[in-house]
């Protein structure tokens, strides 16, 4: 999509695509993630596209189908098609991560369609705001998508 942006504001993470499917005959898409302290996804599972990190600085905690990871620096996550997962920067400082999605369609509206369009070559984060949650709920319905929503004590 020509003049299409490529930087976003996406749930409070700064998101900077380096491949949107388009680029790459539809086989990937490919995105380095500034994710906050104490920031990262919900739950969420979603058949049909296969998703990898590469952690570049900080600490990331993941969870995937229950199983509890911690990594840093050089470390790479897969989760498998279809598993559960989760994840959130941990400590003092941002996590910076490179997120692969394959075939990267479903990601790439995800992303995009709940994201704001931010001016290219940003490397500040985006100033906090509340996310419609309504909206990144259709949104994740709409792409094939489901989002867990966080369990409220009665």
């Amino acid at each position: 999509m020509a003049g299409r942006g490529r930087t976003y504001d996406v749930l409070g993470i700064l998101m900077q695509f380096h491949a949107f499917p388009d680029d790459v005959q539809g086989k990937y898409c490919l995105v380095e993630a500034v994710v906050p302290s104490g920031c990262g996804a919900p739950p969420n599972h979603h058949a049909g596209e296969t998703e990898c990190f590469y952690v570049l600085d900080g600490r990331v905690a993941f969870e995937i189908d229950g199983a509890q990871r911690d990594a840093g620096p050089g470390e790479y996550v897969a989760v498998p098609d279809g598993a559960l997962h989760a994840f959130r920067a941990t400590g003092d400082a941002p996590a910076r991560m490179l997120i692969l999605n394959a075939p990267g369609r479903m990601h790439e509206a995800f992303f995009t369609g709940v994201g704001q369009p931010l001016p290219e070559g940003q490397k500040a984060l985006p100033e906090p705001r509340e996310p419609d949650f309504a909206h990144v709920m259709e949104t994740a319905a709409a792409v094939g998508m489901t989002i867990v929503p966080p369990q409220h004590a009665a």
